[in-house]
């Protein structure tokens, strides 16, 4: 296959597979995703689905959350991982939410960049799920699949976003993100990955990436 036919092959078949694609974070407005988000570094989308009830209950805006102490902050969010990092970050950032903002979270890179624990990622995220801007975040599996499907060095994620956003039409990241992370947990993992239940990688992938998958499988 030639480049262009790999990328409308995996743009075909992700839209097969998920026409409706759901959002892994549980959010209602822009203000709780960006702490979601934040709160899902170096954790998992489930385990913070279970916090971020309990936080938000207490505190789903910058200003009950500045009411907040840090340490209350951390006492709810513990079972995430990095909590005293994550809590001083929350707090920082609904305090600086509302004495820039208005209390409201900044529509650029910019401005959510500036603030306390966000970064180019979480502000990624932030800006195409809860503001529609064109943004293409790259996690753990984008980064394994890209690199999988012969569309990036891997060398970093940095390098690996550069290269989604060239290859793949800007109307489409919005929706192929979520689509690519959704497939990179169903059928094709780190972990007990079974390359004949990937499509995508079995027809397109690395022919390293394919010859190794089957020496591991013989050994």
């Amino acid at each position: 296959m030639t480049k262009k036919e790999s990328i409308d092959f995996i743009i075909t078949t992700l839209k097969k597979l998920y026409p409706e694609i759901p959002i892994p974070l549980d959010h209602k407005d822009p203000y709780t995703l960006l702490i979601a988000v934040l709160l899902s570094a170096q954790s998992t989308d489930v385990r913070v689905n279970k916090i971020t009830p309990l936080l938000f209950a207490k505190a789903d805006n910058p200003y009950d959350m500045i009411k907040l102490s840090v340490e209350e902050i951390r006492d709810i969010i513990k079972p995430v991982g990095l909590s005293p990092m994550k809590s001083k970050g929350i707090h920082g950032l609904s305090k600086i939410l509302i004495e820039k903002h208005n209390g409201e979270v900044p529509q650029s890179f910019e401005a959510l960049e500036e603030l306390p624990a966000v970064g180019h990622k979480t502000a990624s995220v932030v800006m195409s799920q809860a503001f529609g801007i064109p943004a293409f975040p790259v996690d753990t599996h984008i980064h394994r699949l890209m690199y999988r499907w012969n569309l990036t060095s891997g060398k970093n994620v940095v390098q690996t976003e550069k290269d989604a956003k060239r290859l793949f039409p800007e109307e489409l990241w919005n929706d192929l993100h979520l689509q690519i992370i959704w497939y990179g947990r169903e059928y094709s993992p780190a972990r007990g990955w079974d390359l004949e239940k990937d499509i995508i990688t079995k027809t397109i992938g690395r022919k390293s990436v394919i010859s190794d998958y089957y020496k591991s499988k013989k050994n």
